[in-house]
C-alpha cells in the first residue's frame, strides 16, 4: 500500500539529521537511503555496526555518511551516530531494513516543526495493515511493553517503534544510555519522566528485507523481552 503523505511546507527548514542503524543489511540499506526525502535532510548518517557484508559499501554509494561502531548492539549504534551529528535541530531515527517507509518522515518531523511536540513517535499498530505486518512476537511484547509504561509511569503509548523522531536539544536533555534492546523503551521512559511534549502519528509498515536480528530468532525475542521488562523496572525505581 502506498503511503498518504500530510502536506505541510517547511519555513524555515529545520535542520534534520537521519541516523541508521545498520547490521547486514546490504539488500535494503539503498531503498532506505533512496526512498528518504533528501531534500529535507541536511545528513544522513548509516552505522554500520560489525557488518560481514556490503551494507557500508553501498550506503556510501548511495550518499549517506558511514561510520563504524564495533560493539554490537542497536542502541550502541544509535549512540555511535548520534555522537557523529553536525548540531541538528532535530534527529530521525529510521531502521536500515525497508520495514518503515522511510517518506513519511516529513509526516514525522511535522509536529516538531510546528512546536507541538518534542518527540514523535511512528506506531506500527494504528494502521490494521501495519500492525498486520508485524511479526506475533513483536505484537504481544508491543502490547506488554506499552502495558507497563502506562501502568507505572502513566503514560499511553501504542507502540515501541523504532522509526521515531526527536528534538535534538531534549535528546540531549534525556542522555541516552542503552547499547541494545532497551534502547527505544528508555528514550519513551525518559521522555515522560523528562516532560518533554509527546505525539505518536500512525505510520505504514511492511515485512522486513530479510531475517530480524531481534524478533526474528527465538533467541533474539527471548533476549529483548528480558532486557526490556529490565529497563521499565529499572527506571521505575531510579
Amino acid at each position: 500500500m502506498t503511503p498518504v503523505k500530510l502536506a505541510f511546507s517547511i519555513a524555515p527548514t529545520p535542520v534534520i539529521s537521519v541516523i541508521i542503524p545498520a547490521f547486514n543489511e546490504e539488500r535494503s540499506i539503498g531503498l532506505v537511503i533512496k526512498s528518504l526525502p533528501q531534500n529535507k535532510i541536511k545528513e544522513i548518517i548509516v552505522v554500520n555496526n560489525g557488518s560481514t557484508d556490503k551494507t557500508a559499501y553501498i550506503a556510501k554509494k548511495h550518499g549517506a555518511r558511514v561510520v563504524d561502531e564495533a560493539y554490537r548492539g542497536y542502541g550502541a549504534a544509535c549512540l555511535k551516530g548520534i555522537s557523529e551529528v553536525n548540531d541538528p535541530e532535530i534527529v530521525v531515527f529510521v531502521d536500515g531494513d525497508f520495514s518503515d517507509f522511510p517518506e513519511e518522515i516529513e509526516n514525522l518531523v511535522k509536529p516538531i516543526i510546528e512546536n507541538r511536540a518534542d518527540f514523535v513517535l511512528g506506531s506500527r499498530m494504528i494502521f490494521p495493515e501495519s500492525r498486520a505486518a508485524l511479526l506475533p512476537q513483536a505484537r504481544y511484547g508491543n502490547l506488554l511493553a506499552v502495558f507497563l509504561i502506562r501502568f507505572f509511569f502513566r503514560h499511553q503509548f501504542t507502540d515501541l517503534g523504532p522509526f521515531r523522531a526527536i528534538r535534538y536539544k531534549s535528546l540531549e536533555e534525556i542522555h541516552m544510555v542503552d547499547k541494545n534492546f532497551g534502547w527505544t523503551v528508555e528514550m519513551q521512559i525518559k521522555a515522560v519522566k523528562h516532560g518533554l511534549r509527546i505525539m505518536e502519528i500512525p505510520v505504514h509498515y511492511r515485512k522486513r528485507i530479510g531475517v530480524s536480528k531481534i524478533t526474528g530468532t527465538i533467541s533474539g525475542t527471548f533476549k529483548a523481552g528480558i532486557k526490556i521488562i529490565f529497563t521499565i523496572f529499572k527506571y521505575l525505581l531510579t
